[in-house]
């Protein structure tokens, strides 16, 4: 899951500095007009020193837009990332656990909320997977919809 979760990360890195690599590229190139004219065949004056400042000013904005955008997508991969780890640390840890032999519970993780799902064939067993996941470092809440085996919750 960790593996999957980092290749999407790339994945979206790639795929956002491929799109400002060629929108930047498609805003720095001269435009052909409605009528088919190329715009070097327009009224418009062609600079031939220096840069046309409306362009680069739109270049450098456009430029700033994505950056902010994977600034997001970045951040926002790290928070699923962390959440991913955590359910993996729980899980690992009930796995381990020997007297959670039997027990059917199944772990989700949103926001540093932990949610635990599933059944458990005694009280003992109950207390322990709840224990589990509030013991786990980064856990803000556990949310508990364990049942005994056999009756819904």
């Amino acid at each position: 899951m960790l593996r999957s979760a980092l290749r999407l990360v790339l994945v979206i890195i790639v795929v956002v500095a491929a799109l400002a690599f060629f929108l930047g590229y498609r805003l720095s190139t001269p435009h052909i007009v409605a009528d088919r004219t190329p715009a070097s065949e327009t009224s418009r004056p062609v600079a031939t020193t220096g840069e046309d400042q409306s362009r680069v000013d739109q270049v450098r904005e456009t430029g700033a837009k994505v950056g902010e955008k994977v600034a997001a997508g970045a951040e926002h991969a790290g928070e699923a990332l962390d959440d991913a780890r955590l359910t993996a640390k729980i899980k690992s840890k009930m796995a381990l656990d020997d007297t959670l032999k039997g027990s059917d519970v199944s772990v989700s993780t949103t926001g540093h909320v932990v949610t635990l799902n599933g059944s458990v064939t005694n009280e003992q067993q109950h207390r322990r997977v709840v224990d589990l996941a509030r013991e786990t470092e980064g856990v803000a809440r556990v949310d508990d919809h364990i049942s005994p085996a056999g009756t819904p919750r």
